[in-house]
């Protein structure tokens, strides 16, 4: 049968939160729309929130039409709200799972055919063990083909919680059922760094130390901490967007060329990439990594507090709400290349980038006054707002004199296909759906990310930060990060994506 028409049950724990009605069904109508889930297709809501089947599909549909790139409509609505309903459960009672498995068996009856399983958790860290031990109780995954578990991030909150987390995982289930999402990995442009370095041949061959001098990634944020002051000041920024977001897209920057595009075979090239990242010992971390966090300023005209003044947030916490890194792949292609990471909060701008800044030619033939405006080589990859990818050369100007100037090559999705690029979830779902775990995390990759950032969380946590808060809100960052890169000769690329 085909995959795509094989019939599906997703069961979503944690149905009444945000993430399903601001990112998970969103997804999933526009995956109705365009004709990608199964003819016979289920969405079973469990949450303790007391609802049923109407008040449930309601509070979805204000959902999509509150964050879905694609508004209700009454028709398409009506039919795809008819495969959703709701039941009002403790997901810590082990009744639940057997009134669960009640009701999948009750789809298998009136589908006449054996429907595959997807679980999604999307809940808080502390359910992710309760309801994981029901589901194998009740043995609901114990078809390893058809039945897939979902897990959303943070996996672990360091190094020994995450080996907790997945020791806990694959005892119960196969390592192939579980899929670790992380929405970065499901945008548009990061899954084309795959395409463009290996299906074009002018770019791979200059992709190593002999031709790029650095690489910079920029994932900046203008808000604050939101409603979410009470988990990010137990996170911070460097767990929260280094040790997942940033190090994917580094990955997918530094891998190898893959044999084939099998899930372990592209898996397997980026843990590669982190086991090769050179460790940072304690005594190191202050020349390597640098922290902030955010006190009061002006961003877009309006006045914004301090963090330590944010709803959830101690009154003297010393979370860092920004974060820069210096990290080194230690292998054949990459060595002494420096690959700088930063993201933050309260930032000028909203948006992810990633610049790789070539080499300079070797001999610079032309005169002075030719190349006043002279600038690096650079490939400038737009991840978000406005995915697309520039190069960034130098042309002679018109006229009869030789003065050269940088000029751009751009490539838009917009401009190129004319279409609106998928949501991350509409892709990472489909993807769940269709059984290619491509671009899912694998325990070893969560564990290697860990290790990247451990020695930075232990130096961090026995060093309490004395200049806190050591940025405005409205700039980029602490002057610290300036330094961490001024003292090698180069710059921050101020990304230029707009507000």
């Amino acid at each position: 049968m085909n995959l795509q028409n094989k019939p599906t049950i997703i069961t979503i724990f944690g149905a009444g939160g945000d993430l399903t009605q601001r990112k998970l069904v969103p997804a999933l109508y526009n995956l109705h729309l365009d004709g990608w889930l199964p003819e016979q297709f289920a969405i079973v809501g469990l949450d303790l929130k007391e609802m049923d089947d109407d008040a449930f599909r309601s509070r979805l549909r204000q959902g999509v039409d509150d964050f879905s790139r694609r508004k209700a409509d009454g028709k398409t609505w009506h039919a795809f709200a008819q495969h959703i309903s709701y039941a009002a459960a403790d997901l810590t009672n082990q009744a639940t799972y057997e009134e669960l498995a009640q009701t999948l068996s009750d789809f298998d009856k009136q589908w006449q055919a054996a429907a595959q399983h997807l679980f999604y958790l999307a809940v808080g860290p502390s359910l992710i063990e309760p309801i994981t031990q029901h589901l194998h109780k009740a043995k609901l995954m114990r078809d390893q083909q058809n039945s897939r578990l979902v897990v959303e991030k943070p996996f672990g909150h360091d190094l020994a919680s995450a080996q907790s987390l997945n020791e806990m995982l694959t005892h119960n289930f196969d390592e192939s059922q579980i899929y670790r999402i992380d929405h970065y990995l499901g945008k548009e442009t990061v899954q084309n760094l795959l395409a463009f370095r290996f299906a074009n041949a002018m770019f791979e061959p200059i992709w190593d130390r002999r031709y790029i001098d650095h690489v910079q990634i920029t994932v900046a944020e203008q808000v604050g901490v939101a409603h979410r002051g009470g988990y990010y000041d137990h996170a911070g920024a460097l767990r929260d967007m280094i040790q997942n977001h940033l190090l994917q897209i580094l990955c997918l920057i530094a891998m190898e060329p893959p044999v084939s595009f099998a899930a372990d075979e592209i898996r397997n090239k980026k843990v590669d990439v982190l086991r090769a990242v050179r460790p940072i010992a304690p005594e190191n971390v202050d020349d390597t990594a640098v922290r902030g966090q955010y006190g009061r300023g002006w961003l877009r005209g309006e006045e914004e507090p301090a963090y330590q003044n944010e709803e959830g947030v101690a009154a003297n916490s010393n979370t860092e709400t920004f974060a820069a890194l210096k990290l080194f792949v230690d292998n054949w292609r990459w060595q002494d290349v420096p690959f700088y990471l930063r993201t933050g909060k309260r930032l000028p701008v909203h948006g992810s980038q990633v610049v790789v800044t070539f080499r300079p030619v070797p001999h610079q033939s032309f005169p002075e006054t030719a190349v006043e405006t002279w600038h690096r080589n650079r490939l400038i990859i737009n991840i978000q707002p406005e995915e697309g990818i520039r190069l960034h050369f130098q042309a002679k100007r018109p006229g009869p004199a030789i003065r050269l100037s940088p000029v751009d090559l751009r490539f838009t999705y917009q401009d190129a296909f004319k279409t609106a690029s998928p949501e991350a979830y509409e892709t990472l779902l489909l993807d769940v759906i269709e059984g290619d775990a491509t671009l899912f995390m694998r325990a070893d990759q969560v564990e290697a990310s860990w290790r990247v950032i451990m020695p930075i969380l232990d130096t961090w946590a026995a060093n309490s930060p004395l200049d806190f808060p050591n940025y405005p809100a409205g700039t980029w960052g602490p002057p610290a990060a300036d330094v961490l890169i001024a003292q090698d000769g180069r710059s921050w690329q101020q990304p230029d994506f707009g507000n």
